[in-house]
């Protein structure tokens, strides 16, 4: 009996420590934005490059790093999957044609996963309240639906499926009961194929073959912004 206790007890003060850590990294953050001129600046010009919707503006961005590129464009992954809507595709094509196919993908690939982790474990902390303050609640309703139906798979199929919103499942996987191991391994097997080929073309595009996949991904990305809101006007009226 002690030692369950004792065990409870434990996990409630990392728990607590979990969320002083996370908490005030958003407070250092935020704070750091408004008093730290450079760090303002270089937000300032990450939203610019995110809004352009133009994998090449991210490019030409990271590239002024110079040895620092690989750093920020790590950075900037981890960022747009805490900041849900952001896109990532940008970051993955950006990384492709900087870097090369071979050396964006696994730059991408491995960003990605951390991205990945830490919204899993900002939801596991700070509970659903904050993941929804950070996608959308009808995003993780519909994510906690497509769990129901697939079970232990689903975070293996929705890697695998390019429609379903990758921070959307990061972050609802972390409010079940499904321990991280199996929820990194299954994102890593599953998120792998998409990013090589995004890679692979995204180290081909030139000219007008840019602007087209851009565009392309532009479209697919509001086609499913569509049928979310969509969802979202139906069970409003349901309600």
């Amino acid at each position: 009996m002690l030692c369950l206790y004792d065990g409870a007890l434990i996990f409630d003060m990392k728990l607590n420590s979990g969320k002083i850590i996370i908490l005030g990294a958003f407070v250092f953050a935020i704070a750091a934005y408004f008093f730290f001129t450079p760090y303002r600046n270089f937000m300032d010009l990450t939203f610019s490059a995110f809004a352009s919707g133009d994998f090449k503006a991210m490019r030409d961005f990271v590239s002024t790093y110079g040895t620092y590129a690989a750093a920020v464009s790590f950075f900037l992954m981890i960022f747009q999957s805490v900041a849900a809507p952001l896109p990532a595709f940008i970051i993955t094509l950006a990384n492709a044609n900087l870097f090369g196919w071979w050396r964006g993908s696994i730059l991408s690939w491995t960003s990605a996963m951390a991205g990945a982790a830490i919204c899993f474990c900002i939801a596991r902390v700070l509970g659903r309240e904050t993941a929804e303050y950070l996608t959308s609640k009808a995003g993780l309703q519909s994510i906690d639906k497509f769990f129901e139906r697939y079970g232990t798979n689903s975070i293996l199929i929705a890697r695998l499926l390019p429609f379903i919103s990758f921070d959307l499942v990061s972050y609802a996987a972390g409010l079940t009961s499904m321990k991280f191991l199996p929820f990194f391994i299954a994102t890593g097997i599953g998120q792998l194929p998409a990013t090589i080929v995004y890679s692979y073309v995204g180290g081909m595009l030139t000219g007008g073959a840019q602007m087209l996949m851009t565009g392309l991904l532009i479209l697919f990305a509001l086609s499913a912004l569509i049928v979310l809101l969509r969802k979202m006007y139906r069970e409003k009226n349901k309600n």
